[in-house]
């Protein structure tokens, strides 16, 4: 008769360790090893869609002559961005730096309208103003729209005395959970 109750001792432990396996968080941490980060295409997709932008540009503009890049924008709400929004603008901006053009940074300007937690809000109206008052020869822009399984990113460089648009490219990334904790509050 021992070993019935050996037998139901070990089935009411196993039943609360995983009745405990139950309350942990659906989507607990994983650890992420640095080759894991560095395999990350997050980086090489905003890189990619730089170098788009670039190869259409080649010979328009001057890489003497300063360009802006703004915050990527809410396409629903072009007065929200978000993380992932600001990230792209940055990682395009540095893309941009490392083909030689000159990228003026707009965190550091005073006289730039930056809502607070939305970065370098870019709307029409502003882009020959703040384009004039840096010198500006264009001024990379963007807007994202969020659907159930993707954020659609379009990218535009926009010769600001006219409004033309000079280049233009579309990529989309997967709503994944790091794309998705970055849109999060779209703040």
């Amino acid at each position: 008769m021992r070993k019935p109750a050996i037998l139901s001792a070990a089935l009411a432990a196993a039943v609360l360790v995983t009745a405990g396996c139950a309350t942990e968080p659906v989507a607990s941490r994983k650890d992420i090893s640095f080759d894991a980060a560095a395999a990350n295409p997050l980086i090489p997709s905003n890189y990619a869609a730089a170098d788009s932008l670039l190869a259409q540009l080649r010979g328009q503009l001057a890489p003497t002559q300063a360009l802006i890049a703004a915050t990527v924008v809410n396409i629903d709400a072009l007065e929200q961005s978000s993380t992932l929004g600001r990230l792209i603008s940055e990682q395009v901006s540095a893309r941009f730096t490392l083909a030689g053009y000159r990228m003026i940074e707009m965190k550091f300007r005073n006289n730039v309208y930056m809502a607070r937690d939305q970065g370098e809000l870019m709307l029409t109206r502003e882009i020959r103003d703040l384009a004039s008052t840096h010198d500006a020869q264009a001024v990379v822009v963007g807007t994202y729209a969020q659907s159930s399984e993707m954020v659609f990113v379009n990218l535009k460089v926009i010769q600001p005395e006219t409004n033309v648009v000079l280049a233009v490219h579309d990529y989309a990334l997967p709503l994944d959970p790091m794309t998705r904790s970055m849109l999060r509050g779209h703040r």
